[in-house]
C-alpha cells in the first residue's frame, strides 16, 4: 500500500519539477524561438522549450496547477500557461533578464514582462499617430534619395521605428520629471533624428545637402572654422511632450562610432549636478542619457564596455542610460559571423548585469512596449537598460555603395521586403483604424511638403522658424590672452590652509601622513616652502571660495599617484573618509573629487562631456602617468583638439599629465608633449610645462577665471613634487601671475656677460641649474619657456633681447631628438633670434621608444644632455630646413 501511494505522488512531483524547468527555460531561452528578424530568417529554437524534453505530456500539463509554477501569465494549469509563455517570450519581442544578479530586479522584470504591463494597447488615434511618424521618416529618406542621388546620408531605412521609439522615450521620461534628454549616436539615421526628434527644420537639412553639391558656391570657412559633415554634427532643440517642453540634445560625434558614449554620460552628469554649494548634489531624474549604438560597433568597440563600467560608480553614474542597438545585421560589408563572437550584438551588456529586450523592427507596437519597459525599469532601479532593435539596412553602408556585391542573398530579400510604414498601414487597414486612401495620402502630403521646401531653397529663400540648428563654429574665437587676476591675499590663503589641515575630533589620520601634512602648516610662513600638492590645494580651495565649481578625477587622484595630494583622508581605525577641501566654511561652489576606474578613453570622454556642458566649471582629469593618455587618443584628437573648429565646442577641461625623465622606463616618462604641440592650431588649446608650485598655482586659477574658454594640457611633475629647490614662497602666491617665460634669476645683474642662452621647459631646468657645470659657466644663462602653446613669441623675443652679447641660443630637452618640443620650438626661435646667432639643440638621440629602461643608461643620457647644453659644440645642430633663411629676421 505504501509503494502504491508513493509512486503516483512521486510522478506528480516529477511533473511539477518538469513544469518549473519548462517555465524557467522560457524565461531564459524563449528568445531563441522568437520572431525577431524582419527579413524572415528562422529563429534557432531550443529543445528546452519543448515539453517533451522534460517528459511532459498534454494530459500531465493539464494537471499541474499554475500556482505551483509562480508565473504571472494568465492560466490555471500549465496547459493554459504554456501558450501564454510562448506569446510572451517568443513573439516579436523577447527578453534576456535571468542573468540579473539582484533578486528584486529580476522578480520585478519577470512580473512586468509576464503581466504585460508594458504592452499597453494603442488607441485608434495613437495608431494613426504612429503611422504618421513612420510616414514622415520614410518620406524624408525617399525625398533625399531622389533629390540628392548618391550623396551620403546614412539612411535609417530598415530601422525607421527608432524615431517613434525615441519620441516615446522622451514622452515617458518627461513624465518622470526629466528636463533634458541627451542623445548620442553614430551617423546612421542621424539626419532623421535631427529633424523628427531634436527639431531641426527640414529646410535646414535640405540646405546642408544643397551646400554639399559639387556645383554649390558657399563661403569659405573663417579661420579655425572647418565645420563638419552634416551626419556628424549635433543640435540642441526643444521637444514638445504632453507634460510640457523638454530640451533634447544630440551630441556631435566623429566617425569613431561609439566614441560619443562617455561624452553623453558626462554631459548628463553635468546636467544632473547642482554645484552652487559646498557639497554637490545629484538629481538623476532631471536629465536622461539615450545612446543609439550600431550592432557591429556595440560588440566590437572597447569604449562601449568602458562606458558600461562607469554606470554604477559614484563619480560617474547618471541614474540609468537607455541604450538602443540599431541592428541592421551588417557592419559596413561584414556579416555578424565575421564581426563578433557572440549570438547577439547585445551580449556584452549581460556582463554588466543589464537587462535586454530584443524586438523586431517591423513591429512598431512591440518596439514601443520595449521602450515602456526600459523607462519603467530606469525609474524603478536607476540602472541601464538595452533595447536590441533587429532591423536591416535598405541601402549600402552609404548611398554610394552597392551592397549586393558582398551580401547578394540578403539584398535580394530586402528588395522584395516592404518598408515598415507599408506593413503597419496594412495592419491598421485590416483592423479598421484607417482607410487605405488616408494612409497613402499621408505619404504624398509629406513628400509634397518637402518638395515645397526644396523649391524655396532653390530660389534662395530663407527658411524661417528654426527651433534648433546644427552645431558648428559660430563667432567664438575669443582670442584675448589678457590674464585674469590670480594672486590671492595672504590672509585668505592661511584660512584655506588651516581648514585643509583640519578634520573631525573623532577622526584618526594615519600617523605617518600626519607628519607629512604637518609640514604644510608652516609652509606659508615667511621662510616657508610650499610644495606642488599644497599649491594645488590652495589654488583649488581659493577657487571654491571665489564661486568656481571644480571636478577632479583620475586614477588614484584622491591620494595622488605619488602619494602627494591626500585631499581625501582615511581614518585608520574605522576606514571612514573625510575630504577637508569639501568642507571649506566659505565655499560658494562644490568640489567633486573621485578616483576613476582604470580607463582613459571613457573617463576622459566623460570629463570632456561634463566640461562642455558646464563651461563655468574647472574640470580636471589626471592621468596616472602622462603616457597613459595615449589610451584616450580618440577623445584628444577628435573632441578636445578639433571640437572647436568642427562643432564650436570648447571647455575648460584641464589634463594633468605627469611628465619627466627620472629613469622609470618608456611608459613612465613621456606624456608625449610633441603630440599636443603638433595638434595646437588656431588657438584651440593651451599647453604648459611649469617648473614651480607658484606657476602651477597661478596657472590653475588662470584656467578657471580666464574669459576665453579653452582646454589646457599641463605636463605635471613627478620628482619635483618633493624637490627642495622646486618650492615657492607665499609671496609668490599673493603676488604676480602665471608667467609664460621665466628668465634666469642668477643672471639678472650680469646679462651683458652672457654668451650662451639655454632655453628649456619643465624638470630639465633643475638638472641644468644644479649641475656643477653651472658655477663654471658664468657666460651661460638658463631660461624657461613655461607655456609652449600658444607659443609666447613676443615674450621670448623680449627675453633674448635682454642678452646683447649672445653668441649661441640652445634649445635643451630631455626627450629624444624626434620627440618633445624640439620640432615645434626651433622654427619659431629662428624667427625671433638675430640671424647671426646660431640656434642649436640638445636632446637624446632619435629613438622609437621614449626613454631608457635602466637607471644607469638614464643617468648617462641626462649627464650627456647637461654637458652638451653648457658646451661649445652641442650635438644635433639645427638643420638647414629648420633654420630657414639666414637673412633679416621675419617681421611679425
Amino acid at each position: 500500500g505504501q509503494a502504491g501511494t508513493g509512486e503516483p505522488q512521486s510522478a506528480v512531483l516529477a511533473d511539477v519539477a518538469a513544469g518549473v524547468n519548462l517555465v524557467r527555460s522560457y524565461r531564459q531561452f524563449g528568445h531563441r524561438a522568437a520572431n525577431l528578424d524582419p527579413l524572415g530568417s528562422a529563429p534557432p529554437g531550443d529543445d528546452v522549450l519543448e515539453p517533451a524534453t522534460w517528459g511532459l505530456s498534454d494530459a500531465g500539463m493539464a494537471h499541474i496547477p499554475a500556482a505551483l509554477l509562480r508565473v504571472d501569465v494568465a492560466g490555471t494549469t500549465l496547459a493554459d500557461v504554456l501558450p501564454e509563455l510562448r506569446r510572451t517570450y517568443c513573439g516579436t519581442i523577447a527578453y534576456e533578464v535571468e542573468h540579473i544578479n539582484n533578486h528584486d530586479e529580476r522578480t520585478w522584470l519577470r512580473h512586468t514582462i509576464e503581466t504585460g504591463a508594458h504592452r499597453v494597447p494603442l488607441s485608434a488615434e495613437d495608431k494613426v499617430t504612429l503611422l504618421s511618424q513612420l510616414t514622415s521618416v520614410e518620406a524624408l529618406e525617399q525625398f533625399l534619395q531622389r533629390a540628392y542621388l548618391g550623396q551620403k546620408r546614412f539612411s535609417i531605412e530598415g530601422l525607421d521605428v527608432m524615431i517613434p521609439m525615441l519620441d516615446q522615450i522622451i514622452e515617458l521620461v518627461a513624465a518622470t520629471g526629466a528636463r533634458t534628454v541627451e542623445l548620442g549616436m553614430a551617423h546612421r539615421g542621424r539626419l532623421n533624428v535631427l529633424v523628427h526628434v531634436v527639431g531641426v527644420p527640414d529646410g535646414e537639412i535640405l540646405d546642408e545637402f544643397e551646400r554639399s553639391q559639387p556645383t554649390a558656391s558657399t563661403d569659405l570657412p573663417a579661420e579655425g572654422e572647418t565645420s563638419d559633415v552634416k551626419y556628424h554634427r549635433g543640435a540642441d532643440g526643444v521637444h514638445q511632450t504632453t507634460h510640457g517642453p523638454i530640451r533634447v540634445t544630440l551630441s556631435s560625434n566623429p566617425s569613431h562610432l561609439e566614441a560619443v558614449n562617455p561624452v553623453v554620460e558626462g554631459r548628463v552628469r553635468a546636467e544632473q549636478t547642482e554645484r552652487n554649494a559646498a557639497q554637490a548634489t545629484i538629481d538623476a531624474r532631471t536629465a536622461v542619457a539615450v545612446l543609439i549604438h550600431g550592432d557591429a560597433a556595440f560588440a566590437a568597440q572597447g569604449v562601449v564596455a568602458e562606458t558600461f563600467n562607469l554606470a554604477r560608480l559614484a563619480g560617474y553614474t547618471t541614474g540609468g542610460t537607455i541604450h538602443l542597438i540599431a541592428d541592421n545585421q551588417l557592419g559596413f560589408t561584414v556579416g555578424p559571423g565575421e564581426g563578433r563572437s557572440t549570438d547577439y550584438s547585445s551580449d556584452l551588456a549581460k556582463g554588466f548585469d543589464v537587462p535586454i529586450a530584443h524586438v523586431n523592427a517591423d513591429d512598431p507596437e512591440a518596439c514601443l512596449a520595449a521602450v515602456r519597459l526600459a523607462v519603467a525599469y530606469r525609474e524603478q532601479f536607476h540602472d541601464d537598460f538595452v533595447i536590441h532593435v533587429l532591423g536591416y539596412r535598405r541601402h549600402g553602408h552609404n548611398e554610394e555603395d552597392e551592397p549586393a556585391y558582398t551580401q547578394p542573398l540578403m539584398y535580394a530579400r530586402i528588395a522584395e521586403h516592404p518598408p515598415v510604414r507599408e506593413l503597419y498601414m496594412r495592419r491598421l487597414v485590416e483592423g479598421g483604424a484607417i482607410e487605405s486612401e488616408a494612409g497613402i495620402s499621408l505619404l504624398s502630403a509629406a513628400a509634397a511638403r518637402l518638395l515645397e521646401i526644396h523649391e524655396l531653397l532653390a530660389k534662395e529663400s530663407v527658411v524661417g522658424g528654426s527651433r534648433a540648428g546644427l552645431t558648428g563654429p559660430r563667432g567664438r574665437r575669443q582670442r584675448s590672452r589678457k590674464a585674469p587676476k590670480t594672486a590671492v591675499l595672504a590672509g585668505r590663503l592661511r584660512e584655506i590652509n588651516d581648514e585643509l589641515l583640519s578634520w573631525p575630533a573623532d577622526f584618526t589620520v594615519n600617523p605617518k601622513l600626519v607628519r607629512q601634512l604637518d609640514r604644510r602648516r608652516t609652509a606659508l610662513d615667511p621662510d616657508g616652502a610650499i610644495q606642488w600638492a599644497q599649491a594645488e590645494a590652495l589654488a583649488l580651495g581659493s577657487l571654491l571660495l571665489d564661486g568656481t565649481p571644480i571636478r577632479l578625477t583620475g586614477q588614484d587622484t584622491e591620494r595622488g599617484t605619488f602619494s602627494q595630494r591626500h585631499l581625501v583622508l582615511h581614518d585608520v581605525t574605522t576606514g571612514r573618509q573625510f575630504a577637508p577641501i569639501q568642507h571649506l566654511t566659505n565655499a560658494r561652489s562644490s568640489f567633486e573629487l573621485h578616483n576613476s576606474p582604470l580607463s582613459e578613453f571613457a573617463c576622459l570622454g566623460f570629463e570632456y562631456g561634463y566640461a562642455v556642458e558646464a563651461p563655468e566649471t574647472l574640470v580636471l582629469w589626471e592621468a596616472q602617468y602622462g603616457d597613459f593618455a595615449n589610451g584616450a587618443e580618440v577623445v584628444i584628437d577628435q573632441f578636445i583638439v578639433a571640437g572647436l573648429a568642427k562643432w564650436g565646442e570648447t571647455s575648460r577641461l584641464t589634463m594633468l599629465l605627469p611628465h619627466g625623465y627620472e629613469g622609470q622606463g618608456p611608459e613612465h616618462s613621456s606624456a608625449r608633449l610633441e603630440r599636443y604641440l603638433s595638434l595646437g592650431a588656431e588657438d584651440n588649446l593651451r599647453v604648459a610645462n611649469c617648473t614651480t608650485p607658484a606657476q602651477y598655482f597661478h596657472l590653475l586659477r588662470d584656467q578657471a577665471l580666464r574669459p576665453a574658454v579653452r582646454p589646457l594640457v599641463i605636463m605635471t611633475p613627478k620628482s619635483l613634487l618633493r624637490l627642495p629647490v622646486a618650492t615657492s614662497s607665499v609671496d609668490e602666491l599673493t603676488g604676480g601671475q602665471f608667467e609664460v617665460v621665466l628668465d634666469d634669476p642668477r643672471r639678472v645683474t650680469s646679462r651683458g656677460d652672457v654668451r650662451r642662452l639655454v632655453l628649456c621647459s619643465g624638470r630639465l631646468y633643475y638638472d641644468l641649474d644644479r649641475s656643477p657645470l653651472r658655477a663654471a659657466a658664468s657666460d651661460v644663462a638658463i631660461a624657461r619657456v613655461e607655456l609652449l602653446y600658444p607659443f609666447p613669441g613676443v615674450e621670448v623675443e623680449q627675453l633674448v633681447s635682454r642678452y646683447p652679447a649672445l653668441e649661441t641660443v640652445v634649445w635643451a630637452q630631455e626627450e629624444p631628438h624626434n620627440m618633445g618640443a624640439r620640432k615645434f620650438v626651433l622654427p619659431k626661435l629662428r624667427d625671433l633670434v638675430r640671424a647671426d646667432v646660431p640656434i642649436v639643440d640638445v636632446s637624446r638621440p632619435e629613438r622609437s621608444s621614449p626613454a631608457e629602461g635602466y637607471q644607469a643608461a638614464h643617468r648617462s643620457q641626462q649627464e650627456s644632455i647637461v654637458t652638451q647644453a653648457f658646451g661649445d659644440r652641442p650635438k644635433g645642430p639645427l638643420t638647414r630646413a629648420e633654420q630657414g633663411r639666414r637673412g633679416t629676421p621675419k617681421k611679425r
